[in-house]
């Protein structure tokens, strides 16, 4: 067993490898960028070495630099994680120059599944089930037409060295086939520096499953289970689960030994993931394999009890899996939520800066339920523009599946990110939507939810109720404690009025207090909006970011944030702001005008914090609907800003190389 490995990466991925390696009695070698300095994995490991500037390509994307740290700390192997050097074959086959372990795959099965064209004809080989296509060259346009034709519409057109969604284009006729050639043809070259293309039939309503094997260098390969990862937004998972809520056991007995087939074919030494395509029918189509650590790689292990990270180290130092296929036994069920530093009421732009409040849920089982956060900051951490935006993994396990949902709901409900925008409320949304915890499920499952967006969703009457008896509660104590102020004058509420009025956005529910005393722990009985009295009961204290209780009998965890003259309150998926005043100052409330907000209709304003690439327009000039006018770059995207109709720009406030915050006025118009 090695005594030293080195971690070629940073954030969660590389704290979650320390962490198996520290178990393991493993000294851990970390490396890090000028933006990395102060970071999470960076004081976890044993060493630390610097490897260069913030941008990836001048630091973590150099196998020379990797490979100098390895011999500066005497480290015998090295773990990629995902992501950057990962599944780069010349970087294993450096790193065995110098007498290095890498701990995954050897450079042979990188190769043969990195090629999307030349995976699939491994896969045709290995008899494992293929997306009827084309993967010989395709000339031009004509060509490409001529075998979208014979394939039948619709049909997808990928580039062979493309990810992240990038070089993929849908076809549903011959013109969209003609434009999407060329499209995805240009952005394989320039993202990838291939252009090969190719084509294969379009799986109408497809879920994306994938199976997780594990081989050895003695031949053998097991797979653990399957992973449901339909949620997706613009082709990048969000949401994961395991096992699917769609597979029977004979699919998938046939998908996981189709994936072992084809890792056998390659020779495949470590965790890996065979990624399907399956359609309403359960008829099932391989669409690539990743030779590395996946990200929602934790479901599995909750399920299964295997620790992959433990597995591929022990692979890599030569030793046999202890586990055979029979061993492997799905128990229970886990949900996996991606968290990003990206704002879903702007169309989930990214958002940097400091976390000024960082409180995840406690970690480890309660009852029947396992909780789980896979992170790689804490409170004070910065998100980078230079990175992947992606805050922690939460993870919930429960011996069901709308167990495990309710166990992931309420642990984002009590996941307290400030200083940054975040997608939390889009995902705790997610929770309660039906379609998703019925399991109809689909890879344009978010398109066709929310087709114009994330907007936040306004409390039903009975979760108006909960949020306003939560945040009388909280009103109560605050003006408690008020009144046992030493240094205050008088008391700020006198005797405790019975009666209030509570404010959730344009709705006034009375609420009465029926009995209990006002202290902390508060017990306390209301009766809401007319209803009969229910039981509030909390040991919430004033300053708490999580206000965690009963109501009426039925267990709250909501999020609490002082604001001006009121509290916000997110729970279950709603966040909203909650005033509490005496009968008499709302009647007066209602009669107050409603301010407008200020009109921007004649700026531009920068959607993001983030690096001015550059502005297409000068002051004087006339632009149509849909011209460019400036681009702005942030966590490694590229945000082209649009003309929204006809225009003349009348001032220019920024030129590129500036770096503006949220709501900048880049320009103004005429």
């Amino acid at each position: 067993m090695f005594d030293k490995i080195l971690i070629a990466n940073r954030g969660e991925i590389a704290c979650r490898v320390i962490k198996t390696a520290r178990k393991m009695g493993i000294k851990t070698v970390a490396v890090y960028s000028d933006a990395d300095r102060d970071a999470m994995h960076v004081e976890m490991a044993d060493e630390a070495v610097h490897i260069g500037p913030a941008p990836a390509a001048q630091s973590y994307l150099l196998p020379e630099k990797i490979i100098e740290a390895c011999t500066q700390t005497g480290a015998q192997a090295v773990h990629p994680g995902y992501g950057f050097l990962s599944e780069r074959a010349s970087f294993c086959e450096a790193l065995e120059a110098e007498g290095i372990i890498f701990i995954g795959p050897k450079p042979k099965a990188i190769k043969a599944m990195g090629d999307k064209i030349e995976s699939k004809k491994f896969a045709n080989a290995a008899k494992v089930s293929t997306v009827p296509g084309y993967l010989g060259e395709i000339r031009d346009a004509d060509h490409a037409v001529e075998i979208a034709g014979e394939i039948g519409y619709p049909v997808m057109i990928k580039a062979s060295a493309g990810g992240g969604g990038k070089g993929m284009r849908i076809a549903w006729n011959e013109a969209e086939t003609r434009e999407g050639f060329q499209s995805s043809r240009n952005e394989a070259k320039s993202s990838f520096g291939d252009d090969r293309i190719f084509i294969e039939k379009f799986v109408v309503d497809p879920r994306h499953i994938e199976i997780q094997v594990l081989g050895d260098a003695y031949g053998n390969v097991i797979y653990l289970g399957e992973r449901e990862c339909s949620i997706q937004r613009r082709n990048q998972k969000v949401v994961e689960e395991a096992p699917s809520p769609f597979l029977d056991e004979e699919t998938r007995r046939a998908m996981g030994e189709q994936s072992v087939a084809l890792a056998k074919a390659v020779d495949y030494q470590s965790a890996g993931t065979v990624e399907f395509i399956v359609d309403k029918n359960k008829n099932f189509y391989f669409l690539e394999m990743n030779t590395r650590l996946q990200v929602e790689h934790p479901v599995t292990e909750l399920v299964t009890g295997v620790d992959l990270v433990e597995q591929m180290i022990r692979v890599a130092a030569g030793e046999p899996l202890t586990i055979g296929q029979d061993d492997v036994t799905l128990n229970g069920w886990a949900v996996e939520s991606r968290l990003y530093a990206e704002d879903p009421y702007r169309n989930f732009l990214p958002s940097i800066g400091r976390l000024t409040r960082y409180r995840p849920p406690e970690e480890g089982e309660s009852g029947d339920v396992i909780v789980r956060n896979d992170t790689g900051v804490t409170e004070g951490s910065e998100i980078s523009m230079f990175y992947d935006p992606m805050i922690a993994k939460l993870c919930t396990w429960a011996p069901t599946r709308i167990e495990a949902i309710d166990a992931m709901s309420v642990a984002l409900d009590e996941f307290v990110v400030d200083g940054i925008e975040h997608n939390i409320p889009f995902l705790a949304a997610l929770m309660q939507h039906p379609r998703w915890r019925e399991g109809r499920l689909s890879t344009g499952f978010i398109a066709e939810e929310y087709p114009d967006g994330f907007a936040p969703s306004l409390p039903e009457a009975n979760e108006q109720r909960v949020i306003a008896a939560v945040a009388l509660a909280v009103e109560l104590l605050r003006r408690d404690r008020l009144d046992r102020h030493v240094g205050r004058l008088a008391p700020h509420s006198g005797a405790m009025k019975p009666d209030w009025v509570v404010r959730i956005g344009d709705e006034y529910l009375d609420v009465s207090i029926v009995e209990g005393m006002i202290s902390s722990p508060i017990e306390v009985d209301l009766a809401i909006a007319g209803g009969k009295p229910v039981t509030v009961a909390s040991d919430w204290r004033p300053g708490d970011a999580v206000w965690k209780g009963e109501v009426g009998g039925k267990a709250v965890s909501a999020q609490i944030r002082p604001v001006l003259n009121g509290t916000r309150i997110a729970w279950n998926g709603k966040a909203v702001v909650a005033r509490v005043m005496l009968p008499n100052i709302a009647a007066l409330e209602k009669l107050m005008p409603v301010k407008l907000p200020p009109d921007t209709s004649k700026m531009l304003l920068c959607p993001m914090p983030g690096l001015v690439v550059s502005v297409s327009v000068e002051e004087g000039q006339e632009v149509k609907a849909g011209e460019t006018l400036a681009v702005v770059e942030a966590m490694k995207m590229e945000n082209v800003l649009r003309a929204e109709r006809d225009l003349t720009i009348s001032k220019i406030n920024a030129k590129a190389g500036d770096s503006l915050a949220v709501d900048a006025v880049i320009m103004e118009f005429a």
